[in-house]
């Protein structure tokens, strides 16, 4: 059995998304059969000042948020800018558009066919996860966080 290639596309706005716009685009997203992996990429949004006179005082930030997707609640620990989703078939991508629509209302967005994700274990990933690490969340590893990815349910 040979190895599927699934394909990739990217959501990309004029804009960085607040919290509450980020929880109604998962929502939507998490509606539409055919998505098996989604990123959030953004500027992170540390708990604790990381460097400088401040180091490992409160950060306090108003974008750093728990939202609810679904049934779950998601922690943001970063400020959303694009959205990238891997995808089982291209008959998937009208849905998201359908989908963007619904939520960027105020402002413009794109929808961007290509590779994002990484579909072939890393350095990074054998050292995150081990040898027998889940296909599911390769390319998912941030090498310096200290959590694993947040796996939200959606439709099958």
């Amino acid at each position: 059995m040979t190895d599927a290639t699934f394909p990739q596309c990217r959501i990309v706005t004029e804009r960085l998304l607040n919290p509450e716009t980020t929880e109604h685009l998962l929502n939507k997203l998490a509606e539409i059969a055919g998505i098996r992996r989604m990123v959030l990429n953004g500027p992170r949004l540390p708990a604790t000042v990381t460097y400088g006179p401040a180091t490992g005082m409160a950060n306090p930030h108003n974008m750093r948020k728990t939202i609810h997707v679904g049934d779950q609640e998601v922690e943001l620990q970063v400020h959303v800018g694009t959205v990238i989703l891997e995808i089982e078939s291209r008959d998937v991508i009208p849905a998201l558009k359908t989908a963007c629509e619904q939520v960027f209302t105020n402002f413009t967005f794109r929808i961007q066919e290509g590779k994002f994700m990484k579909t072939e274990p890393s350095l990074v990933d054998y050292c995150k996860y081990g040898p027998d690490a889940d296909k599911s969340i390769l390319g998912l590893a941030d090498p310096s966080s200290k959590s694993k990815p947040t796996i939200i349910q959606g439709i099958k």
